[in-house]
């Protein structure tokens, strides 16, 4: 039985289907390529409002950081938030190597963009998640949120603190602040000096920001510094980070 030969099939008709796959192909490329682009952004948000920046940082139990200058910060800052100024490169850089890279930052300035520059170099040299306040504190006010404003505690004089140093103990003084992320991380070793029963010594806390007429008078400048006093005369004193063994060496 004889075959009849397939009939051949245009090169027209060829042509057109593989322009069809050609076209399907590039369209399933793109979708996912926008599937992905979008589940990218969902993940990683990189600004917030002042609704959802104030409820990242409880859901977040996050490091909420300051980037403005001390003199700033002490007209008024969100509440638990750490300060470090971007714009004094030494201070920022030292004060930031406190921060843990794995939690969260919630960072801010005035309007956006010092924090918006401080983020950008702070996601790029490791910390994994790091969300700006979009338009800064001023947007942040404008939501009416809570803000806590300057201290009305009396400057300390020298005086006042010469005389809170009794002549027959030792004394070991703390000057530090709360936004400042080295002196957080001083906290726990300072309340296990302080359990010490073999140590005996007053110790004094000086808050950095506010009683700087002491600060210039003592010629302290970066925080936290620490100071030992035995029979009214300085014997030590150390800028930074300090373990819990070289301070008990330090007041024996």
């Amino acid at each position: 039985m004889a075959v009849s030969p397939s009939k051949p099939v245009p090169v027209a008709a060829v042509n057109l289907t593989f322009a069809k796959i050609y076209l399907y192909m590039k369209m399933i490329s793109l979708l996912l390529v926008s599937s992905l682009f979008l589940s990218c952004q969902a993940q990683t948000v990189t600004k917030a409002k002042a609704d959802d920046f104030e409820k990242g940082i409880a859901a977040d139990s996050a490091q909420v950081l300051d980037v403005r200058t001390a003199g700033e910060y002490g007209s008024g800052h969100i509440k638990n938030s750490l300060q470090a100024n971007w714009i004094d490169k030494e201070q920022f850089f030292d004060r930031i190597q406190y921060m843990d890279k794995n939690r969260p930052v919630y960072i801010y300035c005035l309007v956006g963009g010092r924090s918006a520059a401080a983020a950008e170099w702070m996601r790029n040299n490791g910390f994994k998640k790091v969300v700006e306040l979009d338009g800064g504190l001023n947007a942040w006010k404008r939501a009416a949120k809570p803000l806590e404003g300057v201290s009305n505690e009396k400057q300390l004089t020298i005086e006042e603190y010469w005389a809170s140093i009794p002549k027959e103990q030792t004394v070991l003084v703390d000057f530090g602040a709360t936004w400042c992320p080295p002196c957080v991380k001083m906290e726990p070793v300072l309340e296990e000096i302080k359990k010490d029963k073999s140590l005996h010594f007053q110790f004094l806390k000086i808050d950095a920001g506010i009683h700087t007429d002491v600060m210039k008078s003592l010629n302290i400048e970066p925080i936290p510094v620490f100071i030992i006093y035995k029979e009214g005369k300085e014997v030590w004193r150390k800028l930074g980070l300090v373990t819990k063994e070289e301070f008990a060496a330090q007041l024996k």
